[in-house]
């Protein structure tokens, strides 16, 4: 079963990703921004990791850097979940490593969609 980790800090988007996720029968870690995130990563490998782009501690974007670091999980999908649908924001997150870019409110299917696609 592949494992996903899910970050964001409102509880109910994780929520909703997790029910998602769970649904179609993949296994969720859920973590409430990057530094919690990072501490769950060193202790549970994961396939695939969906973070928020703005949240306390460590943002989305300074996750993924830290992430891409660990030769263990430079090649794993990261898809950034956010409300940010700006270019620039885009760019930043891509140039980090982010594999994709879902823009909140998402509607199930087209999460499933997304990850169905990255995580091969």
């Amino acid at each position: 079963m592949k494992r996903i980790m899910t970050v964001d800090d409102s509880a109910t988007v994780r929520q909703m990703v997790g029910f998602t996720l769970k649904d179609a029968g993949y296994e969720v870690v859920e973590a409430e921004d990057g530094v919690d995130a990072l501490e769950k990563l060193k202790k549970t490998p994961v396939h695939m990791l969906i973070t928020d782009l703005n949240m306390p501690r460590l943002d989305g974007v300074g996750l993924i850097r830290e992430v891409r670091k660990d030769p263990a999980n430079r090649f794993i999908p990261i898809i950034m979940l956010t409300t940010e649908s700006q270019e620039s924001k885009k760019l930043e997150g891509k140039q980090a490593g982010a594999s994709g870019w879902i823009v909140k409110p998402f509607k199930p299917e087209q999460l499933l969609g997304v990850v169905k696609m990255v995580l091969v």
